[in-house]
C-alpha cells in the first residue's frame, strides 16, 4: 500500500499540464483506435509521468511548493522504488502498443532522471537542462504519443508534417519552461541548481517566454493555414486569448511587486494554457476527424 505521501509526490493531476502534446499528436493521427487511445493515454499520463514526478521529488527533496504541491511532504525511499515500479510498468505495458513505442518510453524515462539524478542532474545546468526539457518534454514525447496511438513505425515519425508539429511543440515547451520555475528560485538557488529562470532573472523570464510565445503561436497559425486550414489557425489564436491575458495582467502585476511571480500564479497560468490547449486539440481531432460530424449524423 502506497503511503499518503508517495501518492501526493506521484503528482497524477500534473499530468493535464501535460495532455495538450498528446491531444495534438492524437489530432494529427490517420491510424488511430480506441484500445490504442486508451493504452498510450493511460500509460503516459498515469505511470510514464508520475514516475518522472516522483523521482525528481526524491532527489530535489524540496521543502517549499512544486508544481502541482504546494506543499510538498517528506520523501522515503518508499517514493524511489515507486518510480521505478511506475517507469517499468509503463515499459511493460507499452510492448502491447510497440517495441518502438516501449522503447521511447523507456529513453524519456532516462533523460528524466538525468534531469534530477545527483551524478548527472541536468537541472545545475541553465541551458542543456532547459534544451533537453524542451526536447523530450515536447517533440519526442509529441514522436511517442503518435507511435503510441498509431504503431506505424519508425519510418511515419520522419514525415514532414509530423517533424514540423513537433519542432513547435518543442518551442512551445521551451517558451513556457522557464515560467514553471520562476517561484522556485530560492530553492533552486539554495541547492546549487541555477535553472534558466533563475539565470534569466524574473522580468527576464516573462520577456524571454513571450517572445517564444510570439514565435510558437505564428509557427502554429501557419502550420494550421497549411496542413489544415485557415480556420483552425485563427481558432487556434483565438483560444489562445486567455492564457496571453492572463500573462499581460501577470507581468504587469510583477513589474510593480517580483513578489507577486508565486506558487498560486504559476499553477493558474499552467492551468489557464492547458485547459485552452487541450481543449482546442480535442476539438481540431473531433471535427478534423469527422466524430463529431458522425455524431450529428447518428452513428
Amino acid at each position: 500500500m502506497l503511503s499518503t505521501s508517495t501518492w501526493l509526490h506521484l503528482r497524477i493531476p500534473f499530468s493535464f499540464f501535460l495532455m495538450p502534446v498528446y491531444f495534438f499528436a492524437l489530432a494529427l493521427s490517420p491510424n488511430f483506435n480506441e484500445p490504442r487511445i486508451i493504452w498510450s493515454f493511460v500509460i503516459i499520463h498515469f505511470l510514464l509521468y508520475p514516475a518522472s514526478n516522483a523521482y525528481n521529488s526524491y532527489f530535489d527533496k524540496d521543502e517549499k511548493s512544486i508544481g502541482g504541491l504546494k506543499n510538498p511532504p517528506p520523501v522515503s525511499k518508499g517514493l524511489y522504488f515507486t518510480a521505478l515500479f511506475f517507469d517499468f510498468l509503463a515499459i511493460l505495458l507499452g510492448l502491447k502498443i510497440s517495441l518502438l513505442f516501449s522503447v521511447m518510453l523507456l529513453l524519456y524515462g532516462l533523460a528524466s532522471k538525468a534531469y534530477s539524478h545527483p551524478a548527472v542532474r541536468l537541472k545545475r545546468y541553465p541551458v542543456t537542462g532547459w534544451m533537453v526539457t524542451g526536447f523530450f518534454q515536447g517533440a519526442f514525447t509529441l514522436l511517442m504519443c503518435y507511435e503510441g496511438i498509431n504503431a506505424l513505425g519508425f519510418g511515419a515519425l520522419l514525415k514532414p508534417q509530423l517533424l514540423w508539429a513537433a519542432l513547435l511543440t518543442s518551442l512551445m515547451i521551451l517558451g513556457n519552461y522557464p515560467m514553471t520555475q520562476i517561484y522556485q528560485h530560492e530553492e533552486d538557488t539554495k541547492r546549487g541548481d541555477r535553472t534558466l529562470s533563475v539565470l534569466l532573472g524574473i522580468l527576464g523570464t516573462f520577456i524571454f517566454t513571450a517572445i517564444l510565445f510570439l514565435l510558437a503561436t505564428a509557427g502554429f497559425f501557419k502550420f494550421f493555414s497549411l496542413y489544415f486550414s485557415i480556420a483552425y489557425a485563427l481558432t487556434f489564436v483565438v483560444a489562445l486569448t486567455p492564457v496571453l491575458s492572463y500573462f499581460l495582467w501577470w507581468l504587469v502585476k510583477v513589474t510593480n511587486d517580483v513578489s507577486m511571480a508565486d506558487y498560486s500564479k504559476t499553477m493558474r497560468l499552467n492551468f489557464i494554457s492547458a485547459l485552452c490547449l487541450n481543449a482546442f486539440f480535442i476539438y481540431l481531432f473531433l471535427d478534423h476527424s469527422q466524430v463529431i460530424q458522425a455524431l450529428k449524423g447518428g452513428f
